[in-house]
């Protein structure tokens, strides 16, 4: 028999989900901003500023989405409650079936919106840079690194993001020693920023010849990228610029010029580099923009009492100052030591399943 009050009691409940998030996302103040965004587009001159169109741009994609979504999902409760209609008048396992199925995914993608609507940090809708960096550990740390490297790839894959890598130093034996990437989609910097920390292995080293239990350490840094029309600046008085030939593959050009840029700002010690790119110019462009960024997540973070989003600076990357433990042997866990949140999963953690950790740390804010 089939159980249409369970279903209608939980498509109530999904509606109600679904409700207070666009009541969160403000969906008609974000409407009267499409409004008058997509007015502004219509004007001759708009394309002049190149800077101000390609933000507006973004800004109509990024709202246009979230309306979009919400409208998708009422939708959905509408199909299905059109099926328990039918089931009422004529009970069908087929259909039933159907219903089941398409509740199980509406619960699934409600949560997700839900999840949408922590979202509220100033730049959590901006793309990000993502910098790791090998600690305590020597090789085995390396290689860690490069598997934090693919973990968090692997996650940029699974939510659709767009992974740039701007510079990559390799390890003397195996892994990486650091490296530097841009994450580029929809609340990009919303979902990583928790990430920023001293990340910890555990397992049995394949480097060890007697395979023995080593621990290992590498750090994480996040920063957002500002969008062109942000008023912040950096005084370019206080940076220096330091070119450098690049290294990796890449041609003639860029191996025998010296195309690499770093910048270094000299009053907070911060420093950006960048060698993807084929010519200086473009090199430092992107470098700047690094730059801005990582000053504007030290602003952010100075001022901790004022925006709870951001909360504690980057430790020494070792014993003592990790977020989160992966214990591959004897425990075969992941654990964050902010949330208490675990999973048993490691395989599924570092194929880029990091959903779970990112909720419960957005939660707890």
């Amino acid at each position: 028999m089939v159980d249409t009050d369970r279903y209608q009691q939980e498509l109530g409940t999904l509606r109600e989900m679904i409700t207070k998030a666009g009541d969160a996302l403000n969906l008609p103040q974000m409407e009267e901003e499409l409004n008058e965004l997509k007015e502004e587009m219509s004007s001759p001159e708009f394309w002049n500023n190149l800077e101000r169109s390609t933000g507006v741009t973004r800004r109509v994609r990024h709202i246009e989405g979230k309306i979009a979504h919400v409208r998708m999902l009422n939708r959905r409760c509408d199909d299905v409650e059109a099926m328990l209609a039918l089931l009422n008048e004529e009970p069908d396992e087929e259909i039933s079936r159907e219903c089941d199925s398409e509740i199980k995914a509406l619960r699934e993608d409600a949560s997700a919106l839900e999840l949408e609507t922590l979202m509220r940090g100033e730049y959590d809708d901006c793309n990000c840079v993502l910098s790791l960096h090998a600690g305590a550990g020597g090789t085995e740390a390396q290689d860690w690194t490069q598997m934090l490297f693919r973990m968090y790839t692997r996650y940029c894959e699974r939510m659709g993001f767009k992974v740039t890598v701007n510079d990559l130093l390799d390890g003397d034996e195996a892994g990486i020693k650091s490296v530097t990437f841009e994450v580029d989609g929809d609340n990009a910097y919303g979902y990583l920023r928790s990430e920023r920390g001293v990340h910890r292995l555990v397992r049995i080293s394949p480097f060890d010849s007697n395979a023995r239990r080593h621990t290992s350490f590498s750090s994480l840094d996040v920063a957002p990228v500002l969008p062109e029309d942000d008023k912040f600046e950096v005084n370019m008085e206080e940076v220096r610029i330091d070119t450098y030939r690049a290294g990796g593959a890449g041609g003639q050009h860029v191996n025998r010029t010296d195309s690499a840029v770093r910048m270094t700002h000299v009053p907070t010690g911060t420093v950006a580099q960048c060698q993807n790119e084929r010519s200086q110019v473009q090199n430092r462009e992107v470098c700047l923009r690094i730059l801005k960024g990582r000053l504007m997540e030290l602003r952010m973070r100075e001022k901790e009492e004022q925006m709870s989003d951001i909360k504690g600076e980057l430790k020494k990357i070792e014993w003592g100052s990790q977020i989160r433990s992966y214990v591959f042997q004897p425990y075969t866990m992941v654990k964050d030591h902010r949330t208490g949140f675990e999973s048993g999963n490691v395989d599924d953690v570092m194929d880029g399943n990091l959903s779970g950790f990112i909720t419960a740390y957005l939660k707890m804010q």
